[in-house]
């Protein structure tokens, strides 16, 4: 695995590209001080793509999810600077009708928990029924059947479209969810930690029906989450999130064999493994930065036992080490260019 050239951003072929985030900064202001939420981030999304989004609760994965759907709470949320070009126009330049219009239309959210992102006094039927009638035109009864249609092509019965929230279970809500942002045949699905509410056979069957329905409506997906294994089984790439900036980019395969940043490797080495008769898991020292109070530099420096002086006083840019293979950490990437033999994820452990 050998370096190349540094390149400050994640290129992909033009022709190619669904999303381009460039430098996004995304500010919560509040009476106790700035949360710095997302800081110049940049981030790329192929057509037909599955990106994994991973990172510690906190690092702004969330707030970039909803910066693209443009529903940052204002107060206290600000978008402070950048660009988020969906097929090729800026979304921060919308107005708010026109994102209305491209909401639940040509992008669409699955959001974490389904027991608060459904109308507990509204039918299953009448739920889906509605997304169909804000972007289609088409009557009541057409709708229905669009979304008895739904229904059924996620595995619920239709008989079932004049049932409410609570005769479902966490699985079946979560299948509805999938449903509404399925309907209206989006080019872009953002999945915000879809599975954490239900239990772990249940988040098997939403993966699978997740993973299924993508390739049949071929949109492209950003999946939120913090489980690796989700990541190993249904993503294509993967953006490595810290502290309010992507720090590691790479196709799925470089990534999970040869891990470059200091916290990416980290996570790996939370993650147990059966073949290994450790009787310790090795930890990341400290904890994530206050978003109120970011260090200068590198934000991981503290925790990071690469740290140089540089890292204190300079905001690593991204470098590619390897053909589509990114890291922000020139430490990590002056190590392997010397050292192009040894796995990157491993060296130095000893």
């Amino acid at each position: 695995m050998k370096p190349t050239a540094k390149n400050d951003r994640i290129p992909a072929p033009e022709e190619r590209l669904l999303l381009e985030i460039r430098d996004l900064v995304i500010h919560y202001e509040t009476d106790d001080g700035t949360v710095h939420a997302v800081e110049n981030l940049d981030l790329r999304l192929k057509r037909g793509e599955t990106l994994g989004f991973v990172g510690e609760t906190g690092a702004g994965k969330t707030t970039t999810a909803l910066g693209i759907m443009r529903l940052i709470p204002s107060p206290p949320g600000v978008i402070k600077s950048g660009k988020i070009l969906f097929e090729g126009e800026d979304l921060l330049e919308k107005s708010e009708e026109e994102m209305r219009a491209i909401r639940g239309d040509k992008i669409a959210m699955i959001f974490q928990d389904p027991m608060t992102s459904l109308n507990p006094v509204m039918t299953m039927g009448k739920q889906i029924a509605e997304v169909v009638k804000l972007h289609r035109k088409v009557s009541e009864k057409e709708a229905l059947a669009i979304a008895g249609d739904m229904l059924e092509l996620v595995g619920i019965p239709r008989e079932r479209i004049h049932e409410y929230p609570h005769q479902f279970s966490g699985g079946m809500k979560q299948r509805v969810v999938i449903a509404i942002a399925l309907v209206c045949d989006p080019s872009l699905l953002i999945a915000d930690e879809p599975t954490t509410a239900l239990d772990v056979t249940i988040q098997a069957q939403v993966l699978n029906l997740m993973k299924k329905l993508k390739q049949q409506f071929s949109a492209s997906m950003i999946l939120i989450t913090h489980d690796m294994g989700i990541v190993a089984d249904i993503c294509d790439t993967v953006a490595i999130m810290y502290a309010g900036r992507v720090v590691e980019y790479a196709d799925k395969t470089s990534l999970f064999t040869c891990p470059v940043h200091p916290y990416t490797v980290g996570l790996f080495d939370s993650v147990p493994d059966l073949e290994d008769d450790k009787e310790e898991l090795n930890v990341i020292p400290g904890l994530m930065p206050d978003p109120m109070n970011l260090p200068e530099g590198c934000t991981f420096h503290p925790r990071c036992r690469f740290a140089v002086e540089a890292c204190r006083l300079e905001k690593p840019a991204m470098r590619e080490v390897a053909p589509g293979h990114f890291v922000a950490c020139p430490v990590r990437a002056k190590m392997l260019r010397e050292h192009p033999e040894k796995n990157a994820g491993n060296e130095g452990e000893n």
